[in-house]
């Protein structure tokens, strides 16, 4: 008798997906980490069932205290019978190219619970503090009919502005005393909040930040919603359940505006151009090389631009080659 392999088909993967089974979950999100056709075929199986899940990302600079916000928000909302999908993105381990799990670590209170699931991803040097198959994890979370999934980004203080496109509400965690509030908005960090949370609100400066705050709101252009401005003391759980009711006080005014529709749009779109960037570059390197179409470029001093034009003119032959291989096999 043959042991089993260990790798179900896509199919039944999907199934213990929807089933809310630990082992399947684990083994799809590996699976959409990687770049194989059986990624694909996954999303196919899932997508009919997404689009129910309440998606929150929490991003902030480092030491706001981001994942043990995260950790006490899971906390609460397990007392409310909620069940929560967490999807961590830590750094890339320089030696193992994977993640360094510091945020797996500090949840591990919910590891025995069945209506918490957590999962590191790493960068793999994505800018903008997302994992590239974010998406495809929130999807996976999402069929597994969790009610809420967590996403906590690095936080490196960069531009994280994919998150925006990514979530249905985004909480900025700062905390006070930064000195450096100028610095976070040039850096787009502070503009794209939702609900700004002031954590370790028992040290000096909370007034300060929240004046800081108030300042850059209120010299934003008319915006539609107001963030709201909240203190946390997110290690012995304080202010958590206030952070939780503006989360769903933004969530009822992106439903009852319509705005949802459009966040959900602009998070397919974003999807969608990244698969064709992804596509295009590696059917130029099917076509041409592109590789060895730089190295030359690089000799011969050619510029970015015709280089782009030359590679994109030969992944529209390859395809056009291909559409007539097709067509004389089919007759």
């Amino acid at each position: 008798m043959s042991r089993p392999t260990g790798r179900p088909d896509v199919a039944a993967l999907a199934t213990g997906v929807r089933e809310r089974k630990t082992r399947r979950l684990a083994q799809a999100i590996t699976l959409v980490e990687g770049r194989g056709p059986r990624r694909r075929q996954l999303i196919a199986e899932l997508y009919g069932s997404v689009g129910r899940a309440r998606v929150i990302g929490v991003t902030g600079p480092p030491g706001a205290g981001k994942s043990t916000l995260v950790d006490r928000m899971a906390g609460a909302l397990r007392s409310a019978g909620d069940t929560v999908g967490i999807l961590a993105i830590d750094p890339t381990s320089p030696y193992s190219g994977g993640a360094i799990l510091g945020d797996r670590i500090r949840m591990q209170s919910h590891y025995t619970d069945q209506g918490v699931f957590i999962r590191s991803m790493a960068t793999r040097g994505a800018m903008g503090g997302l994992a590239p198959a974010t998406h495809d994890a929130i999807d996976v979370l999402d069929a597994a009919g969790f009610d809420w999934i967590l996403v906590e980004t690095v936080g490196v203080g960069q531009d994280e502005v994919d998150i925006v496109r990514s979530v249905d509400t985004v909480v900025v965690v700062t905390l006070p005393g930064l000195g450096d509030e100028i610095q976070a908005i040039k850096a787009g960090l502070m503009e794209i909040a939702d609900v700004f949370v002031i954590n370790k609100a028992d040290r000096e400066g909370v007034d300060r930040s929240r004046r800081d705050l108030e300042l850059m709101i209120s010299m934003a252009e008319k915006p539609r919603w107001r963030p709201p401005i909240t203190t946390t003391v997110a290690s012995r759980g304080e202010g958590v359940e206030k952070v939780l009711e503006e989360i769903r006080r933004h969530r009822d005014w992106l439903v009852e505006t319509g705005e949802i529709r459009q966040r959900r749009k602009t998070h397919l779109r974003l999807r969608v151009e990244n698969l064709l960037k992804e596509r295009v570059i590696e059917a130029a390197n099917e076509a041409i090389g592109l590789d060895g179409e730089v190295e030359r470029g690089l000799a011969d001093h050619t510029d970015p631009y015709v280089l782009a034009d030359h590679l994109f003119a030969g992944v529209v032959e390859a395809e056009a080659a291909k559409g007539e291989a097709a067509k004389g096999e089919a007759g």
